[in-house]
């Protein structure tokens, strides 16, 4: 409005804003400027009253007498309104979320072209204003989201007995539903627990599933460890709270201080994680002993055990890690194996980032991919 008035190339001397209330069904004055006669500030006109702004929709511009005793006293017998941003439904139709009044020596129709294409140079402004600040807002929620998933994983690398640990989750997105977690019960030095999950949806919607079962899984290992009996718990929240199609994958391992290397593991329709086994450099997969999660809120799930000599690894891993795409083909169950054979005389650590670096080369060009997680477990001793 001040640069329209300040402008000596248009024809106009002065201006006021209005601005459409719901709440009152009226425009209320918020600016006004120029070789004008001052209103009161804030000043109300009743949309009741001003039949013709219903139009504005359609000829975003109009020129009328002026009806108001008040705005008449004050020389306003014709006015211009012009329609700025948004439109507002009320119960009559739509009406602008603001309306520019101008004050010319001459308010004729000849005037209306000019004011229409104001009407569209401030609309389109204040629409990218208003996309700016939503890019914004929705920028800071993203780092907001990002700093809450970052913080319920773990640290990457853990040592624990004999056993050695390193896990990577890498979202595809800003968030993701991948999740991974060391858990332990309270005063229990001898045991822990392993779990890598993946939600099946996408972005938000999968990042607050995998916060919500993250935070199940560390409330429930608090008060029961048996195995069999967390996964039924989570699986049945998972039911109960989300929508059949939002399940979760999940596969949960339990280390204890054993000298034999004993695994006890439950595996909820999860990629089968990998152990290869130093003794004669071969891969066993630890296969799905349930379901899905979620879907099937009555599914048990078994426990299945293997043991872990000096040198075996165990890579858990999600599928984001095995259906990256490189040269249209994905990397594969095949590729991983000889990989993790490769590189099984490394410290878990760098099996994991070797694994890891491999995965995101061969899928470097892959313009749409999935979240990646892996977790390797390495017997030292």
């Amino acid at each position: 409005m001040n640069e329209i008035v300040k402008d000596e190339k248009i024809n106009i001397k002065g201006g006021r804003i209005w601005q459409f209330e719901p709440s009152s069904d009226s425009y209320r004055l918020v600016h006004q400027i120029g070789l004008i006669e001052k209103l009161d500030a804030g000043y109300r006109i009743m949309l009741t009253h001003y039949p013709l702004f219903y139009q504005l929709s359609e000829h975003r511009s109009v020129i009328a007498n002026e009806t108001d005793r008040y705005l008449r006293k004050k020389g306003i017998l014709k006015y211009s309104a012009t329609a700025v941003g948004e439109r507002i439904d009320t119960k009559k139709g739509k009406v602008p979320q603001y309306i520019l009044a101008f004050n010319s020596d001459t308010i004729e129709e000849s005037l209306l072209p000019d004011l229409n294409i104001i009407s569209l140079a401030v609309t389109a402004l204040l629409r990218g204003r208003r996309v700016e600040r939503k890019a914004y807002m929705l920028e800071k929620d993203l780092d907001k989201a990002r700093e809450i998933q970052q913080s319920i994983l773990p640290q990457h690398a853990y040592t624990f007995h004999h056993y050695e640990l390193y896990g990577v989750s890498i979202p595809d997105r800003v968030v993701g539903g991948d999740f991974f977690d060391y858990l332990h019960s309270e005063g229990d030095k001898d045991h822990m627990s392993v779990v890598v999950g993946d939600a099946a949806s996408k972005g938000f919607r999968a990042a607050a599933q995998a916060l919500y079962v993250s935070g199940a899984l560390r409330m429930g290992t608090t008060y029961d460890t048996k195995i069999a009996s967390v996964m039924s718990r989570i699986n049945a929240l998972v039911h109960q709270t989300f929508a059949e199609e939002q399940f979760v994958t999940m596969f949960y391992a339990e280390l204890s201080n054993d000298p034999k290397g004993l695994l006890l593991f439950s595996n909820a329709g999860h990629n089968s994680p990998m152990v290869f086994r130093a003794a004669d450099r071969t891969i066993d997969l630890l296969e799905a002993t349930g379901q899905i999660m979620g879907p099937f809120p009555n599914a048990t799930y078994k426990v299945d055990n293997t043991h872990l000599s000096k040198g075996d690894v165990v890579v858990l891993y999600t599928d984001g890690v095995v259906e990256a795409v490189g040269g249209g083909e994905m990397y594969g169950e095949d590729r991983l194996q000889k990989k993790v054979i490769e590189f099984s005389a490394l410290n878990s650590k760098d099996i994991c980032q070797h694994l890891l670096n491999d995965v995101l080369q061969y899928s470097a060009a892959a313009e749409d991919g999935d979240d990646k997680t892996i977790v390797v477990i390495k017997r030292m001793a």
